[in-house]
């Protein structure tokens, strides 16, 4: 009954080990198709707002850091910070600039980051071009909420790059596209300063596959665990067997004689 026991337990533990298994598989698959995006799109050529963000606003997945050109103004006036961001070793800031394109539509432009100044804010934020700009950004998706879902900050600051909340707090402008917002790569005419690039995005594929196949060694150890087990408690209890004394053969035959002789004893009348 307490193998038995055992094997059940080194069945539940594989099952669980089979589960935490095919979840790191699905990580690294999903990741091997984030790293398969940003080669297809990162170095790609430049294509207009409206074939990469179609007039619905929403940025089909396959489009995801696909190089837009832009035309139109910003609108320095909206700038947004986003606050905690690890750049530099620091919690930076990242500058988010609104950018009117000519024909009408706001697309959020990621500038780069800007270091905290002693107060924690930043003491200067290199201002955009004035006037007409011709501007090249990759195409990103929105953030998240914060978990804790927390969402106030000082004026000006957000904790988040959630486009529908920027939206909301710079007004709730139709025109302004919630689906995606732009890294910068370039703008004409490039300004005296301007903040900081951000990084460009890692090639690490993680560490998935290798946990993956992890549990399942922890699956078939938890086995061999078992079977170890098992056996030992054999062999100790024909250790123990052996160790033990065994009566005279002559003596085991009276204790039998006397054992028959009381059961005859005990069918006789009273």
């Amino acid at each position: 009954m307490r193998w038995t026991a055992y094997v059940a337990v080194a069945v539940l533990f594989a099952i669980a080990c089979g589960f935490l298994s095919n979840w790191q598989f699905t990580r690294n698959a999903e990741r091997s198709q984030q790293l398969a995006l940003v080669e297809a799109n990162y170095d790609a050529e430049p294509a207009t707002l409206d074939d990469l963000v179609p007039a619905t606003g929403e940025l089909p997945v396959d489009n995801e850091w696909h190089p837009v050109a832009l035309e139109g103004t910003y609108l320095v006036d909206d700038t947004v910070l986003v606050r905690n961001r690890p750049h530099g070793g620091t919690a930076a800031f990242e500058v988010l600039v609104p950018f009117q394109t000519t024909d009408g539509r706001i697309l959020l432009i990621n500038r780069g980051w800007v270091p905290p100044a002693e107060d924690s804010d930043p003491s200067a934020i290199p201002a955009p071009p004035a006037g007409t700009v011709e501007v090249i950004a990759r195409l990103r998706t929105g953030e998240s909420l914060p978990r804790s879902g927390r969402t106030d900050a000082p004026e000006g600051q957000v904790p988040t790059i959630h486009l529908p909340l920027i939206a909301e707090d710079l007004g709730g402008d139709p025109a302004f596209i919630t689906s995606a917002y732009g890294v910068m790569v370039s703008e004409t005419p490039a300004p005296a300063s301007h903040p900081n690039p951000l990084e460009s995005p890692s090639d690490d594929p993680g560490p998935y596959l290798s946990y993956a196949i992890q549990w399942i060694l922890f699956a078939v150890m938890g086995f061999f665990f078992i079977g170890y087990v098992i056996r030992t408690e054999i062999r100790h209890r024909r250790e123990e067997a052996a160790d033990s004394p065994r009566p005279p053969r002559g003596q085991r035959r009276r204790d039998r004689d006397m054992a028959e002789e009381d059961e005859i004893l005990d069918r006789l009348p009273q």
